[in-house]
């Protein structure tokens, strides 16, 4: 992963780069921006927020995230406005990395830009959460690995490959859509196709390697023993659950963020503006 720093507009532009918390010019922020839930984490406090992805733009409220897209940006630039303004160090522009779907594509990213312009970073990156929730179990990237991540309102299937993306499902079905305990038949139902499917159209090995090496489990799904219990025996195959599943994303994408933090390209305080780090995929 590489960062692109902007053009250098002076030397009072640099400072002396430090390790988190101590580099008081350097601020640092992590995202993960579920349908049900949001989570932020800042350099040097660790996870600061947990809380319901919902704002109130007059007298009811509105959910800007639905089934893992942004629906109303705006929306999401006040909640964010809401929630973190205030807890930004004054007088920074911090550096931001964003869980995405997989399989939103530029749309989810270009959004998730927009809205994060309300805190005025310097730079963005964003990051296939799947490939977050793996940083966060301390997974070997050098193998081929199955990500199953089962949110409120969402559930994906990934497959990484050295670390990248190689194959993805998703469906709009998640924990929500559970109504009683026993009634999670239609989210095992989901996960299964989804893996049949890549199995089926692998004509290498890769995903069946990846399969009997044991999935991932993340999400909270991952919460629900009856629902793990009868995926695995759906699958015929060993899952692997992260610990604190329901958080992996956000703590994976910390981790990014202090990578990040380090790059040469980071000592620079870049100027106001939209940020311009690739993204991480």
């Amino acid at each position: 992963m590489t960062l692109v720093p902007r053009p250098r507009t002076g030397s009072s532009s640099y400072h002396r780069h430090r390790p988190w918390p101590m580099c008081r010019q350097c601020c640092g922020l992590a995202l993960d921006m579920g349908s049900a839930r949001t989570r932020a984490w800042i350099a040097g406090r660790g996870m600061i927020l947990d809380v319901p992805t919902i704002t109130f733009p007059g007298a009811g409220a509105v959910y800007p995230i639905q089934r893992g897209a942004i629906v109303d940006v705006p929306g999401t630039s006040r909640m964010l406005d809401r929630l973190l303004g205030h807890r930004l160090p004054r007088l920074t522009r911090p550096l931001v990395v964003v869980t995405t779907p997989v399989l939103d594509g530029p749309t989810y990213r270009e959004r998730a830009r927009t809205a994060v312009e309300v805190l005025r970073p310097r730079t963005v990156l964003t990051v296939p959460t799947a490939r977050a929730i793996a940083l966060a179990a301390d997974a070997d990237l050098s193998r081929p690995l199955l990500v199953v991540d089962i949110g409120a309102h969402l559930t994906e299937v990934v497959l990484l490959a050295d670390g990248l993306v190689v194959d993805a499902r998703r469906t709009a079905v998640g924990t929500t859509d559970i109504s009683a305990p026993g009634t999670s038949a239609e989210v095992i139902e989901a996960v299964t196709t989804m893996i049949t499917s890549m199995l089926r159209q692998d004509r290498t090995s890769v995903t069946a390697d990846a399969l009997c090496r044991g999935a991932l489990l993340a999400g909270g799904g991952a919460l629900r023993p009856d629902l793990t219990y009868r995926l695995t025996g759906s699958l015929h195959a060993p899952l692997r659950a992260v610990p604190a599943p329901h958080t992996a994303a956000i703590r994976g994408a910390a981790k990014i963020l202090q990578s990040a933090h380090a790059h040469p390209s980071a000592r620079s305080a870049h100027p106001p503006g939209r940020g311009t780090g690739p993204h991480s995929h």
